[in-house]
């Protein structure tokens, strides 16, 4: 286990030390600070309180750093969050054969399903990192531009409205980012099994956003309503079921099988074919 454990810190290691793994990072924090300073000017604020005030609640009281860090996770992390986790996923193997540094690895004593589960296990740390730091940067960001206040949550798609107090709506958002984080393996998985095949870094990236933009882009057409349930990206935002009034832990608890399972079948993929390929030609 200590061997494990070296191993794992030395994927991590390279992970991190690439400069587009901060990519996603940096890109985030620009993103959150323009977004609050176009929410500042007078159309978009004056948009903002008049649909809290049409649903009989107050401006003051919901326009507040917990209401902006939600909208800010809506509005950008399954998209710009799609974008640096293909890139990261796609890289982790790809990059490496490419570079002919896994022909060396695979040259000592160790597996390569040890060596595939280790990438794959340091890429799903990748995705909760950035997504806790998205969440938590995004909540402090409203909190320093508007103060503290109550949840207002607003999501159509999803079918969802909801108001909460202040302590209740920030344990509600902290409680949803492990379930955000969990959603957005399913982009690292489907990366991490296009990276363990024979093809360039930039095709694996790009195969998995066009799925994912696929998936989303059928899932948002109203007469496909019927066949939601079958799309990736209706699963992935199970986190949103948790700013509902009453939490549905069943379909909670749905949405986790569904995409646990799936990201176990991409994984496992991913290893049968990393373990079938010749790295010797």
């Amino acid at each position: 286990m200590s061997l494990f454990f070296l191993q794992m810190r030395n994927e991590l290691h390279k992970l991190f030390a690439r400069k587009r793994t901060y990519l996603g990072f940096a890109a985030f924090v620009a993103v959150e600070i323009l977004l609050l300073l176009l929410l500042n000017l007078p159309k978009p604020k004056a948009g903002f309180r008049k649909l809290i005030e049409q649903n009989g609640y107050g401006f003051d009281q919901y326009f507040s750093g917990a209401t902006l860090g939600l909208l800010m996770l809506m509005w950008t992390t399954f998209l710009l969050g799609a974008l640096y986790l293909a890139l990261v996923a796609g890289d982790v193997v790809a990059k490496e054969v490419e570079d002919g540094t896994l022909r060396m690895i695979l040259c000592r004593p160790i597996s390569r399903l040890r060596v595939g589960f280790l990438k794959y296990a340091a890429c799903v740390l990748y995705t909760f990192a950035l997504t806790f730091f998205i969440g938590i940067t995004a909540l402090v960001a409203g909190l320093l531009y508007c103060g503290w206040g109550g949840l207002f949550a607003i999501a159509p798609l999803e079918q969802l409205l909801a108001m909460h107090e202040a302590w209740p709506g920030l344990w509600r958002y902290l409680g949803a980012l492990p379930l955000l984080g969990f959603g957005l393996v399913s982009i690292t998985s489907l990366g991490f099994l296009f990276s363990c095949c024979e093809m360039k870094p930039a095709a694996a990236t790009i195969l998995t956003l066009s799925i994912f933009f696929f998936d989303s882009i059928f899932r948002s057409i109203p007469y496909f309503e019927s066949l939601r349930g079958w799309f990736m990206t209706t699963h992935m935002t199970l986190w949103l079921r948790v700013f509902e009034y009453h939490i549905p832990w069943w379909r909670i608890a749905e949405d986790v099988t569904w995409l646990g399972a799936l990201n176990v079948t991409f994984a496992l993929v991913g290893l049968a074919i990393l373990q079938q390929r010749d790295f010797k030609a």
